[in-house]
């Protein structure tokens, strides 16, 4: 019952908030998505990201750890999503990138800090940082055919990620009114990630759902059992474990919508991904904690 309860006190913030963001839409208020996605990834996360490297108490050894297992896991998990794709003979530019790459950044941060502490928070922004990373070129190149190095180092958080990297590195700080006014920014990051994914799932429309529902629970089980075998692969404790389980087992991001109908592939069995795979985590979620905790 303690560990039930501990569990829901981790998932209620999260749903709760992006259901604000659901309910917000539904009730057909306004909400300018593009303004607020570019204030959270060119302001908010990046100070995130930068204050979180800086600070932590995280042994860099263990950062670089944690690196190289999101590396290898995320390369398994393509492997087998390219299997998955291969076999089903779904169209590759449309579902690989989807199945492959999870809501790293406005779900699995926050899950990640609040089922671990400020120690998850650290390790979640790691785990995104890499993500983004992965994304913004093989993920990029899967759906449009190309990757885009330029773009990828167009985005605030690549700088903010070297910098507080280096800083940590090095032992530097900034001064206590900067720190203290960026810390202020970050804060900024979670909530308005989480409002603007419910945002984002109330104005999708899914299709397909037998296949698309299929999918998505292929989705987090294959992940989050590859995730498992990498970390104890690695040895990673309970907590980079945890993380990284929490990480790779998250829902098809909106981002992948984006990509999808930028590029021309299938748009509508990305939203269809998009919206089945966050409604299924309501429950996965709790049963993956049950498992990382």
């Amino acid at each position: 019952m303690t560990l039930l309860l501990t569990v829901l006190e981790i998932v209620a913030p999260v749903f709760l908030l992006a259901g604000v963001g659901l309910t917000w839409v539904r009730l057909g208020f306004p909400y300018d998505t593009a303004f607020v996605t570019r204030l959270a990834m060119t302001l908010a996360v990046p100070a995130l990201i930068f204050t979180a490297l800086m600070g932590t108490e995280l042994d860099p050894a263990a950062i670089a750890t944690v690196t190289l297992a999101t590396f290898a896991a995320y390369a398994a998990v393509l492997a087998a999503m390219w299997a998955v794709t291969l076999v089903l003979r779904l169209d590759r530019r449309t579902y690989l990138a989807p199945l492959t790459f999870g809501n790293t950044g406005n779900l699995g941060i926050p899950l990640a800090g609040y089922a671990f502490g400020q120690a998850g928070l650290e390790l979640g922004v790691v785990t995104f940082a890499v993500s983004a990373v992965l994304v913004f070129t093989v993920g990029l190149a899967l759906v449009a055919g190309a990757g885009n190095p330029k773009a990828l180092l167009r985005e605030p958080m690549v700088p903010a990620t070297l910098l507080g990297a280096l800083f940590l590195w090095r032992g530097w700080e900034t001064p206590a009114f900067l720190t203290n006014a960026l810390e202020l920014i970050g804060q900024m990051a979670i909530p308005l990630m989480l409002i603007t994914l419910g945002v984002a799932v109330g104005r999708l429309r899914p299709v397909g759902l037998a296949r698309v529902a299929a999918l998505s629970v292929l989705k987090v089980v294959a992940c989050a059992a590859i995730a498992l075998a990498v970390a104890a692969a690695f040895g990673l404790g309970r907590e980079a474990t945890g993380v990284l389980t929490l990480q790779m087992a998250t829902p098809v991001a909106v981002t992948s919508y984006l990509l999808a109908q930028k590029y021309g592939a299938d748009a509508e069995a990305a939203a269809g991904l998009v919206v089945v795979s966050t409604a299924l985590s309501v429950a996965a979620i709790p049963l993956l904690l049950l498992i990382v905790l």
